[in-house]
């Protein structure tokens, strides 16, 4: 297949995945290991939008990112999808934690301190 049926293949496999609303693919992939799982994380609870953010989840995943389970991960990937404002309300106490949200690793995330 030369450049331009590349490039069809791609529109076309592009267009049908924002049809089906998969804009941007998903955060875990199957064939992924756990360590890189775990680094990929790592580096996103690193990387925030606001500095503070950056130190509380960024300084709990470097403390504890070698003892989380599975199931801990995917709850971690869930936690780090939620907005820095929101979870920095959280943080310093300025609002409370919605009942939706409450888990036992996002309170010791929220309880963190570097």
């Amino acid at each position: 297949m030369g450049l331009e049926g590349q490039l069809k293949h791609y529109r076309q496999a592009r267009c049908g995945a924002v049809r089906f609303g998969l804009r941007n693919p998903p955060m875990t992939l199957a064939a992924e290991n756990i360590e890189t799982r775990r680094k990929r994380l790592l580096w996103r609870a690193s990387h925030r939008g606001i500095k503070e953010m950056d130190l509380i989840l960024g300084g709990f995943a470097r403390a504890r990112i070698g003892s989380l389970d599975e199931a801990q991960l995917g709850e971690l990937e869930q936690i780090i999808e939620l907005p820095d404002q929101e979870l920095l309300s959280w943080a310093t106490r300025l609002n409370p934690v919605p009942r939706q949200h409450v888990s036992a690793l996002l309170l010791e995330i929220l309880d963190f301190r570097p």
